[in-house]
């Protein structure tokens, strides 16, 4: 099993470039479907996550060319099932998006349900919702989500809640249904607006994505396009909190400024300088972190996958400070992982209440999932001593390239698989 092996105390200082978005790349990867004729897309993560999806689509007869390690060419022009019996995708969150693609291009979709992280209930019930009123039949068996449909029409559908899979299954679908469909309620995510801009350069007609009505007037056929994901938020603010937590000097290029807005300022709040170029930004930390109150919310609110990075940082700010997580019931399964490094921090259903220390001490700790994980790094960066991280498998289910980017910032990290490169790493780095 590979593990991280970490010699904390090094501020993180440099450049680093940002990658395509993960959350943006799997549902375009699935919609690719829509179109019989030729896909190209770029700037797509080389991550579990994406190589997972890409082998199940080619399991249904997906034409799938890796022309380099961040673009590929997709054609769905010989699709031979709309059944995706893949065990690997079972392991991820985007396990359902094929599902909309298929049901709006073949009326038709068997999909596993969705795995990945455990941070907590997934709900489908909005997909069910949405794809129930463009008229298709949905039923759960065996472990699938199976829908069928005679004949795909759209619909005014309302999200009891801001989901954003529901709303990214429904667009994929009623983009090829009759007539228009209307969302409200609808998640403003950046890569919901992702996903429209590429159905649209496709063909389809998509408009209000980004505000929480997203109208979908559906037309006959889709066509091949050319396309560039958009940057990764998470990533981006990843190494921004790595930066504060490190008391680092850190660019991350390649980002969309816009989109990070609601990191910046909770950075900014705790006493980070913040430089801001067209698409770059800069993070500096030079002072005691100050503490701050932090809610998740759907965007453009704090994200939840920005959680525990926030919560790493102020479990060594001066004072005591509050996180809310709204959207996730088990996201603070890094708290014990923490408290092993040293942080004071009580959870309370879904509140954290935590009271800052001095410093983090090296230890040996789990990554419980994906997120969580690549935060307790950043902890153990900023440590005094070693520590050891397992289950990285986790963080590179979303970060390409995690530990190598650390290196170029300085940062004394190894992948390691055995307790002799363990002790390998000591010896070189002393």
């Amino acid at each position: 099993m590979e593990q991280y092996v970490i010699k904390g105390g090094n501020p993180l200082v440099g450049e680093v470039e940002i990658g395509g978005s993960k959350n943006a790349a799997l549902p375009i990867l699935a919609a690719a479907m829509l179109t019989d004729e030729t896909v190209y897309i770029d700037n797509m993560p080389d991550v579990f996550d994406t190589n997972v999806l890409l082998h199940a689509l080619e399991g249904i007869g997906v034409m799938v060319k890796r022309t380099g390690r961040h673009s590929v060419i997709l054609n769905a022009g010989n699709i031979n099932s709309v059944i995706i019996t893949d065990e690997n995708i079972k392991k991820i969150r985007a396990a359902y998006y094929p599902t909309g693609a298929l049901l709006g291009k073949y009326h038709e979709a068997q999909v596993p349900l969705p795995g990945g992280c455990d941070i907590g209930c997934r709900a489908i019930d909005q997909h069910i919702k949405g794809f129930k009123a463009l008229g298709a039949e949905v039923v759960i068996e065996h472990g699938l989500i199976k829908t069928k449909a005679e004949r795909l029409a759209g619909s005014h559908i309302y999200m009891d809640c801001v989901s954003v899979g529901a709303t990214i299954n429904v667009m994929m679908t009623a983009a090829l249904a009759e007539g228009l469909t209307i969302i409200e309620n609808a998640a403003k995510e950046p890569h919901v607006v992702d996903l429209a801009n590429f159905l649209n350069s496709m063909g389809a007609n998509i408009k209000g994505a980004g505000t929480d009505v997203i109208r979908i007037k559906g037309v006959t056929k889709l066509h091949g396009t050319e396309y560039t994901i958009i940057p990764d938020q998470i990533e981006a603010g990843t190494f921004m909190f790595a930066a504060a937590v490190t008391k680092g000097d850190v660019t991350v290029k390649n980002v969309i400024p816009k989109h990070l807005e609601s990191i910046t300022a909770k950075l900014m709040e705790i006493g980070c300088e913040i430089e801001e170029s067209d698409d770059c930004m800069r993070v500096v930390s030079s002072k005691r972190l100050k503490t701050t109150h932090v809610k998740t919310l759907p965007y453009p609110g704090f994200p939840t996958d920005m959680q525990p990075q926030i919560a790493v940082a102020l479990a060594l700010a001066q004072g005591t400070s509050i996180v809310t997580e709204s959207i996730f019931e088990n996201r603070f399964k890094y708290v014990d992982e923490l408290t092993r490094m040293g942080a004071n921090i009580k959870v309370e259903g879904n509140t954290a209440v935590i009271a800052g220390v001095n410093r983090y001490t090296g230890a040996s700790i789990s990554a419980p999932d994906l997120r969580a994980g690549a935060a307790l790094v950043t902890a153990a960066l900023a440590a005094d001593g070693y520590s050891v991280v397992d289950d990285i498998r986790f963080i590179e289910r979303g970060y390409e390239d995690f530990e190598q980017k650390l290196q170029g910032l300085g940062a004394q990290i190894e992948r390691v698989s055995n307790e002799k490169e363990i002790q390998k790493f000591k010896l070189q780095v002393g």
